[in-house]
């Protein structure tokens, strides 16, 4: 992520740019940040983890989102586009604009090496004042490795970690599974290389 220029910015600007802009960027109280362009990997595990989300609640009462849809996160002032967003009921809109979001209880982002520091600590930051909000998942498109941070009470966070092929991913506050090798199919791994020897790409299939 790259600041666009140093100086202020108002929200709607932000958001008048961003009608014609070419590439997304988020806005962070004042300053407009361009976002990287995303990744293969990063775009399977996306589709892979939605594909199944919206299987699942087909005929329940939730809804998911990609990363075309904003998140507008009033007391820091910042927009974004998170990976995925999971809603209970209905979505609420920021100004009567259906493509700004206020209400998400589940929150997912695929990490990169570049982001990976910014989605664990100041976005996660922001996300925690969301009063709808009760769980995070990040999720590494690098090797096979998820963070579940759940809320279990007022500025209360726990933490369970996964990061073994026949694990599953069982969400804390809505009714939904995925196993590990579900969510990173068909993701192919860069190959780790020792001393004196090569590996081959991974693939979980």
């Amino acid at each position: 992520m790259q600041i666009t220029q140093q100086r202020y910015y108002t929200p709607e600007e932000y958001l008048e740019l961003e009608e014609v802009a070419e590439y997304k960027s988020e806005y962070i109280d004042g300053q407009i940040i361009s976002m990287a362009g995303g990744t293969v990997n990063h775009n399977k595990i996306a589709l892979n983890l939605s594909t199944e989300l919206n299987f699942a609640f087909e005929k329940q009462n939730y809804q998911v989102f990609m990363g075309d849809v904003r998140l507008w996160i009033s007391q820091k002032r910042t927009y974004t586009y998170p990976d995925v967003m999971i809603l209970a009921g209905e979505p609420e809109f920021f100004n009567n604009r259906r493509d700004i979001i206020l209400n998400p209880q589940i929150i997912v982002e695929v990490l990169s090496k570049s982001t990976k520091g910014y989605e664990r600590e100041d976005k996660f930051q922001a996300y925690r004042t969301i009063s709808t909000f009760q769980e995070y998942l990040l999720i590494d498109q690098t090797r096979i490795h998820v963070d579940q941070f759940s809320k279990t009470g007022k500025k209360q966070w726990a933490l369970r970690e996964y990061d073994e092929e026949d694990e599953a991913i069982a969400l804390v506050t809505v009714p939904f599974e995925i196993s590990l090798q579900d969510l990173y199919y068909k993701v192919k791994f860069e190959p780790v290389e020792s001393e004196g020897e090569s590996a081959d790409v991974d693939e979980l299939e």
